[in-house]
This record gives C-alpha cells, structure tokens and sequence, in this order.
C-alpha cells in the first residue's frame, strides 16, 4: 500500500512502521536505481501480493545491462527467466527454460501445479 504522506513519509529507523512488503519494495527499489552488473535477490518478493510481483519483474525485465540470479519458492518469480535451475535434496535436479522444463522435469510439473493449482493441465501451459 502507498504510504499516506507519499515522498514526504517518513520512514523510522530499521523500517519498523514499513509492512514487510513495503521495507521489500523499497530495497529493491533502491538496489535497481544503482543500476548493479550483478544482482542476486534472495525470496526478495515473498512479502509482496502477486500483482506487486509482475511489477517487479517488469523492472526486472527492464535491466538489460545486468545478470540477475532470483532465488524463489514461487514459481511465478521464474516463469520469465532464461534459464530455471530445480534444486532437489540439495542438488541441480533439472534446468532450462519454463517450457523445457514443464515438458522434461516431472519435479518442475509438481511445483507448476501444487502453486498454480490442481485444475492447471500441463499439455496447456505449453
């Protein structure tokens, strides 16, 4: 939600009158203005709704100079990447790109469908 003096909010030391989206939303924020080579973002939209997430990714999307690596449990923060690496029981189980993977990882499915629900038929998402 939007803070209730906008720009002029003022934000308490350690963010402690932010929600935990909004301290999310301000840290990437900040991160994506410095314009990084490298960017590693770890579960960084978990506290935000899935709406806020397309956003970020758009700004995500909009880094054309910059490599970033998502760490995610949801899937939808991977669904535009080049390339979904599957950890399993500590190890690479799979990689490739969404498609590749909906087609060749029975690990990818099972995630695909516990998130997005039973009624998704993998055959469609193709």
């Amino acid at each position: 939600t939007a803070m209730a003096d906008g720009y002029d909010s003022v934000i308490q030391q350690t963010g402690a009158n932010l929600s935990g989206g909004q301290r999310q939303r301000l840290a990437i924020a900040r991160t994506l203005l410095l314009e990084p080579a490298i960017l590693i973002l770890d579960d960084s939209t978990s506290a935000v709704d899935l709406e806020t997430e397309a956003h970020i990714q758009l700004a995500f999307d909009k880094l054309t100079d910059t490599t970033v690596v998502l760490v995610a449990q949801r899937i939808s923060t991977a669904l535009g990447a080049d390339e979904i690496i599957v950890l399993d029981e500590g190890g690479v189980a799979a990689h490739g790109s969404h498609d590749e993977l909906l087609q060749s990882s029975a690990i990818y499915q099972d995630i695909y469908r516990s998130q997005l629900g039973d009624a998704v038929d993998v055959e469609q998402a193709l």
